[in-house]
């Protein structure tokens, strides 16, 4: 995803005025944090998984904390971060504000989410894994592979 949810609704003369976007970082109005991330569907029985390009909201505190630790080899000791699911995934039910936690990594790797464990059908590929197969699929009727 190029950028959290809230971008998307926007309109043009609203993203200019009221966002700023970057490869892993928006701001709306000094408002709302969000960072991207990695969310990882690991394969039921094999090595790999399906990962994704996604957003989280994180709080002011703690985006400042993040961002003040972006190029700091310990960025990971930081330790998780509550955030808010900040995409809608397309062939999943409304993703969007899911739970989540932003776990950082080293530098120039980005941080993953670890969702909140629910019965949301996400949530359940993210704790028991997806197929290959279905992982194949998705990516053919979703991701325009």
């Amino acid at each position: 995803m190029e950028a959290p949810a809230i971008w998307f609704d926007a309109g043009d003369d609203e993203r200019a005025r009221d966002f700023e976007l970057t490869s892993d970082t928006c701001i709306w109005r000094n408002e709302a944090y969000f960072v991207r991330c990695v969310l990882e569907l690991p394969f039921a029985g094999r090595e790999g998984g399906l990962e994704f390009g996604v957003w989280s909201s994180l709080s002011g505190d703690n985006f400042k904390r993040y961002f003040a630790a972006i190029d700091d080899p310990k960025r990971a000791s930081l330790g998780w971060m509550f955030g808010w699911f900040a995409n809608r995934l397309p062939g999943y039910p409304e993703t969007e504000n899911l739970k989540c936690h932003v776990h950082p990594r080293e530098p120039g790797l980005r941080p993953t989410i670890e969702l909140e464990p629910t019965d949301h059908p996400l949530a359940v590929q993210q704790r028991t894994g997806i197929s290959f197969e279905e992982a194949v699929a998705y990516a053919h009727e979703h991701l325009d592979l």
